[in-house]
């Protein structure tokens, strides 16, 4: 991909526009609201939004074993982590082996809790950890438009993982030690857009969950936050989205990282692979402008933090 190129100066109406407010009209049209009014859709299309900013769900897919005919969000997708294997859950609608039988209650308290409907700790495979942060009115209308999905019976697996970490009671320790529920607090010295972009983020969007390296407990190091993972999800690098110049996204525009949330392209004309690129063509992409923009803003706000990642591979 060719980077965009600003004019060192342009005279329009006998006036002159120079770089600095070229790029702020270009950042205003990326972070602007889309056409419509969010007040006028339903429930589920709100929810289909809400769906689309967590990428789809597509670790519930089986897409690398089963292909484009895999049941879709029926979940049995293995999952890689340095503590075993982990398949994911069935979260269509049917009523034995999926979400069918969960009350709007039952899931919020499963997104914000880690807690199934029969108070059991679900294994932190599943980021209920970054999804805390969503709001109840989200999740209910995530929840009513995944109760419209085909449902689709399919028995969800036991982790192939060795004891203690195939162990449900264990996690109760795990959650003192790294997971503080709570909903995420807009920064009232920051922008709307930049709000939002940190709401979608660290929410919904659970990068962190995939971008930040791990401790020897398994909870996030948050001294690397979003500094890259050699440890990812399916044993795959994930890289350091700090805006670090020599091993983040620093040289990266905010319209680079529009136009790579959209399409996939990176800004030297590389495609993305591996889940990232299920993420962006199932979820990401479907984003509206102002919301690939909002992320765009926040990502490049971050810290910056020095930390090349090795290893497993690359996105």
């Amino acid at each position: 991909m060719t980077r965009l190129g600003f004019p060192k100066q342009k005279r329009v109406a006998g006036g002159s526009i120079g770089p600095s407010a070229i790029f702020a009209i270009l950042l205003a049209w990326l972070i602007a609201p889309a056409a419509g009014a969010e007040g006028d859709l339903t429930a589920v299309q709100r929810g289909q939004r809400v769906f689309e900013s967590a990428g789809g769900c597509t670790c519930h897919t089986n897409y690398p074993e089963e292909g484009t005919d895999a049941p879709w969000l029926a979940g049995g997708r293995g999952l890689s982590t340095p503590f075993g294997v982990y398949y994911s859950s069935n979260i269509t609608p049917d009523p034995t082996t999926g979400l069918g039988g969960f009350s709007q209650d039952d899931f919020l308290r499963a997104m914000q809790e880690g807690l199934s409907p029969e108070g059991h700790n679900y294994f932190p495979i599943f980021p209920y950890t970054a999804f805390t942060k969503m709001s109840d009115s989200d999740l209910e209308d995530l929840y009513a438009f995944l109760k419209t999905v085909p449902a689709i019976e399919r028995s969800n697996q036991a982790p192939d993982a060795p004891p203690p970490f195939s162990w449900r009671w264990t996690i109760t320790a795990w959650k003192w030690l790294n997971f503080k529920p709570g909903r995420q607090v807009p920064d009232p010295t920051q922008s709307a857009a930049w709000n939002r972009g940190a709401y979608l983020v660290n929410g919904p969007g659970h990068c962190g969950e995939c971008h930040t390296p791990r401790t020897l407990s398994g909870g996030l190091d948050r001294g690397l936050w979003l500094a890259g993972s050699a440890e990812g999800p399916e044993g795959e690098l994930a890289p350091n989205i700090t805006p670090d110049d020599e091993t983040g996204i620093g040289d990266w525009s905010t319209a680079d990282l529009v136009w790579y949330l959209e399409t996939g392209f990176k800004p030297d004309g590389d495609d993305t692979q591996g889940l990232m690129a299920e993420l962006i063509e199932h979820g990401f992409s479907d984003l509206s402008r102002s919301d690939r923009g909002a992320i765009a803003q926040y990502l490049k706000s971050v810290p910056a933090i020095q930390n090349q990642v090795q290893g497993g591979s690359g996105q």
